[in-house]
């Protein structure tokens, strides 16, 4: 499998094993389609998301896209 490497690639792994584990939890309102599917859209931050699906995707993930801006904490606005 293939490995994505960066300059601080140890580093944000270590912390982002500080990251607590959230629960995905569905918005019906805001939900469409099957609820049986097997797909979703996630919104909220980008680490809180991946580490939400730890527990139960692991290894079962086919794509993940992410929009950046990438744990800043901050929005890029127009």
């Amino acid at each position: 499998m293939p490995t994505l490497t960066w300059l601080t690639r140890e580093t944000d792994l270590k912390l982002s094993q500080n990251a607590p584990y959230r629960l995905l939890e569905a918005v019906p309102e805001l939900s469409y389609g099957d609820a049986k599917a097997e797909d979703m859209l996630i919104q909220g931050d980008n680490l809180d998301a991946l580490k939400a699906l730890l527990p139960y995707y692991a290894g079962k993930v086919k794509c993940i896209y992410i929009d950046p801006p990438y744990n800043t904490k901050s929005a890029f606005e127009k």
